[in-house]
């Protein structure tokens, strides 16, 4: 069992509830004890797909971390919040409401490269402390603005009118989309849904605040759905459900995806059995002809090792012991 089971997390679930119940799977089925840890966190008022690493996948965790991620999400205008989502209590309010031409034009200037400053209820540290520790305390918190990419930012539903179509897919890129060139709604939104595809590190919570406030309102995300994360989508992902079902008739090889699977980006550079036990000793291969770069090393079809190519030289940047 060394690959990846891909939770569609549930409401009201932490990532580390997420981490435990596959762990209560593999106990129940009957399964070895394996390392167990996941591949980004979720909010708990967030749901969807929760990539969770068993054996030696665990070792690929943070290179998921790492990957972008695409996310549904609700902004909700008139309201902000302290935590800038439902679970917190309302610290301003407005009554304007934006139009759907207003959003279409507003949403090139939240594409590309842009700076967040983190919501103050995140998990960052702040002098060896979270911030959603201070700031449940009562305490100022002050975080360091980021720079994150949004590589897309679409407009997936407005639902606040009833004359509104729905699955408005209207796809913004950097370069401005005339406003005037999609047919728009009369009336003012109460709330819009969008689809975001973003880098490490971007918070849908913050960039929901910053729209709204782009907007001359304020708002808060009342629905957040993480419908990708790095190579896995809701394709693969299964219910909390079925993950019991399938511990309890100990099939969870038929929903558990290879090691390989979190590495679907990389190439495969082959090495004989000899250089594959080289690597697995940590030495550097010489003379070997690939492109430069991050390469999975595979004996066969055995995953040896993550390996980066630079000149003449391989050298191990991760290796699996299987």
């Amino acid at each position: 069992m060394h690959g990846w089971i891909i939770i569609d997390k549930p409401l009201g679930l932490g990532s580390t509830q997420g981490v435990s119940a596959v762990k209560r799977a593999l106990r129940d089925g009957g399964y070895p004890k394996v390392k167990v840890g996941h591949g980004g966190t979720l909010d708990p008022l967030a749901t969807g797909v929760l990539p969770i690493a068993l054996g030696e996948a665990t070792k690929l965790a943070g290179r998921m971390l790492d990957s972008d991620k695409i996310y549904d999400f609700t902004i909700g205008f008139g309201v902000q919040t302290d935590t800038l989502d439902l679970e917190g209590k309302a610290i301003a309010a407005s009554d304007a409401r934006p139009m759907l031409a207003d959003v279409l034009a507003i949403l090139p200037r939240f594409t590309g490269p842009i700076v967040q400053m983190p919501p103050a209820y995140s998990a960052l540290k702040v002098d060896g402390k979270r911030a959603y520790d201070l700031a449940r305390a009562g305490e100022e918190v002050v975080l360091k603005t980021r720079d994150v990419l949004i590589h897309q930012l679409a407009i997936k539903q407005e639902a606040s009118t009833g004359s509104a179509r729905a699955d408005l897919e209207t796809s913004v890129s950097s370069s401005p989309v005339r406003a005037e060139a999609v047919e728009a709604p009369s009336l003012p939104l109460d709330s819009i849904t969008l689809t975001a595809h973003v880098s490490k590190g971007t918070y849908i919570r913050s960039l929901a605040r910053d729209i709204a406030l782009a907007l001359g309102t304020v708002g808060h995300v009342t629905m957040l759905r993480r419908i990708k994360a790095g190579p896995f989508t809701l394709d693969h992902a299964i219910s909390l459900d079925k993950l019991g079902e399938h511990a309890m008739a100990r099939t969870l090889e038929d929903i558990h995806l290879p090691l390989t699977a979190g590495l679907d980006d990389i190439p495969a550079l082959p090495v004989s059995p000899d250089q594959a036990r080289l690597l697995r000793q940590g030495q550097i291969l010489i003379g070997i002809t690939a492109h430069q770069g991050l390469h999975l090393a595979t004996e066969a079809e055995t995953p040896v090792a993550l390996v980066e190519v630079s000149g003449p030289e391989v050298r191990v940047v991760r290796g699996f012991n299987l």
